[in-house]
């Protein structure tokens, strides 16, 4: 069916309909153009919520991406930024395959139909300047016919009057033939313009209309093909995505089945184990019998006499000498029960020095409480119970993490080595880079002075030189942790200055009372009034009373120690002796020499050959 035959006189319903046409070509650009926009809105609030949830740098949420639950969830963030750059490829080729391509086919399909639309508007007018000049000819024609008429009828009657002369007959007959030459005459001209007229009609309706319509019809079923066109696009562009975005949606998946709660709960222990033991158990303390308590190798205090109380640590060992403290051979003093002072230690209201003592102040007492029973027979680890107990009264952060429980403090120490080992690192790479440039300079002098290079190389050479001191420094302090260093009294040393500097008068007061009392704890109260008393002191003749510990095996020392600090004793390199407590953990063997001469070593130091059927032998939590 053609538009040309079928809608030969429909010309302005058909520009109409083809008008229509282009704009709902417009209307689906801006459709298209519009979903545009919103998948690059919707990938950038996509971009900004991963960004938004993605851990910050040098922060604690970054240590919580240890854990495989958040791993995955950051492996989700990332995919989601994927995600959200598939959207924007979707923008982008609709853009550039839809908005604009069917904006140029717009512009040119404007241009076409107008020049359509102008060839038939100047057929129309050429056919109504046919008609007007055929309706002109036939105007005269009538008009001449109807003066013909007349002239003939004036010519008959002035022939038919006898009163008019001759002369005037033959000029009424000569005016009737001008009359019908004239209306020959536009009878010939309308004959013509009638037959151009129909020719030119014909023309029309049949030739220039239809061809014009012709060419309006394939314009506007190209129209249609090209948007329906621009409609397979659009859903191939979303198709194109679909593998990648499922792809992301796999790795989500994957993500989320390489969560481990095994694993996560296994780095919780890592995170937060502190490498103390459990408090042992509360002995009972009868009251009903003043100043009597039951007698146990647990037991805090017990009597000997009737009437008398005296404290007395439950071991066997006669030769066991306290660890921390010298003898004090001075008279005999009223003791009081260990137990008293733990009441006064509970009752006491200590000073807060900062938020993170506030906040560890419910641990306070449990460690306060160990230490009772890890002191004993422990050099290097009580030390470290008592410094942790006074850090955290006094909201201190230490340079070497003191403060930290022992496993914590040794994962910090390993960890600021690693930093600086990296720094140091980057620093000698620096230097190598100078170093380099250096030499091209000496080559090439006109490339640059190589004395300009030297004061750089000389403060990345100190830089090195001081990050190498730093990274030995806590080296060293991890070596202390791991066991393979038995240097805690400069530790000691070192920390108690560090805390003489942050409050002289606490930290003197406390360090006084921990002289004087082998349990290392004192009251607060005390400690403010600046009076510095002792609370108790003298545990030698019970320790010197007791029955020394069974030999449990032998050991060979594998190297020189030499034992500086209290409760240690020294070994000469291939000397054999007795075992008497092995290592429980923390990295110290109770060995002894002869029946006056036994102490700890380090137990990296010795090779230690056990007695399987051994009896007697003593483990002190």
């Amino acid at each position: 069916m053609s538009w040309g035959t079928e809608l030969w006189d429909q010309f302005d319903n058909l520009e109409k309909h083809t008008q229509w046409g282009i704009d709902i070509l417009e209307k689906y650009i801006k459709f298209v153009k519009e979903r545009t926009e919103i998948e690059l809105s919707y990938a950038k609030q996509l971009r900004n919520l991963a960004k938004k949830y993605q851990p910050k740098k040098n922060s604690k949420e970054e240590e919580e991406y240890r854990y495989t639950a958040c791993k995955a969830f950051l492996s989700t963030l990332n995919e989601m930024n994927d995600y959200a750059g598939q959207h924007e490829v979707i923008s982008e080729n609709m853009t550039s395959n839809i908005t604009v391509e069917l904006a140029r086919y717009v512009q040119e399909l404007k241009q076409e139909r107008k020049s359509y639309f102008h060839d038939g508007r100047k057929a129309q007018q050429h056919i109504e300047i046919c008609w007007k000049q055929l309706e002109s000819s036939k105007r005269r024609f009538e008009r001449d016919c109807k003066e013909a008429d007349r002239a003939q009828q004036y010519f008959e009657k002035m022939d038919a009057d006898i009163n008019v002369t001759k002369a005037d007959v033959e000029k009424a007959r000569q005016q009737a033939q001008v009359r019908h030459q004239m209306a020959e005459d536009s009878k010939a001209d309308y004959s013509s313009i009638l037959q151009k007229f129909n020719h030119e009609q014909h023309e029309y309706y049949y030739t220039h209309i239809p061809n014009i319509f012709q060419k309006i019809q394939e314009m506007e079923e190209r129209r249609i093909v090209r948007i329906g066109e621009s409609m397979k696009t659009y859903a191939e562009v979303d198709r194109q995505v679909i593998p990648i975005i499922g792809k992301c949606l796999d790795e989500i998946v994957k993500a989320a089945e390489s969560i481990d709660q095994k694993n996560d709960s296994q780095l919780v222990i890592e995170a937060y184990k502190s490498g103390f033991e459990p408090p042992g158990d509360i002995e009972f303390e009868d009251y009903t019998q003043p100043m009597k308590r039951t007698v146990s190798d647990n037991s805090l205090s017990n009597f000997r006499g009737e009437g008398k109380p005296e404290l007395k640590f439950g071991g066997k060992s006669k030769g066991k000498l306290w660890p921390f403290i010298k003898k004090n051979k001075s008279p005999k003093q009223q003791k009081e029960p260990l137990s008293h002072r733990f009441n006064e230690f509970m009752v006491s209201k200590p000073k807060i020095h900062c938020f993170r003592s506030l906040k560890r102040g419910t641990q306070s007492f449990c460690f306060h409480k160990e230490l009772m029973k890890r002191t004993i027979g422990k050099p290097t680890y009580a030390f470290e119970a008592r410094d942790y107990v006074l850090s955290l009264k006094l909201g201190a952060t230490p340079e070497d993490f003191s403060n930290l429980p022992p496993e914590q403090r040794r994962k910090k120490l390993q960890q600021k080595v690693d930093e600086l080992n990296k720094e140091i690192q980057k620093e000698m790479d620096q230097r190598d880079a100078i170093t380099k440039m250096k030499d091209v300079y000496l080559k090439n002098p006109q490339m640059g002075d190589p004395a300009s290079l030297d004061h750089k190389l000389t403060e990345v050479s100190q830089n090195i030189e001081k990050l190498r001191l730093e990274a030995q420094k806590f080296e060293a302090w991890l070596a202390e942790v791991e066991g393979r260093l038995p240097a805690r009294s400069e530790q000691a040393r070192r920390q108690s200055g560090m805390f003489d500097a942050q409050n002289p008068a606490t930290v003197n007061s406390c360090a006084q009372d921990r002289e004087s009392s082998p349990d290392g704890s004192y009251t607060e109260e005390q400690s403010q009034e600046g009076e510095g008393k002792v609370l108790a002191t003298d545990f030698d003749d019970e320790f010197d009373e007791e029955e020394p510990l069974p030999a449990i095996g032998t050991c060979k020392a594998l190297y020189t120690f030499e034992g500086q600090n209290e409760g240690t004793i020294s070994v000469a390199e291939g000397e054999t002796l007795y075992v008497i407590e092995e290592d429980k953990g923390d990295g110290w063997t109770r060995i002894r020499r002869n029946e006056d001469e036994e102490g700890y070593v380090p137990t990296s130091y010795v090779e230690v050959y056990l007695d399987k059927n051994a009896k007697g032998a003593k483990t002190y939590i």
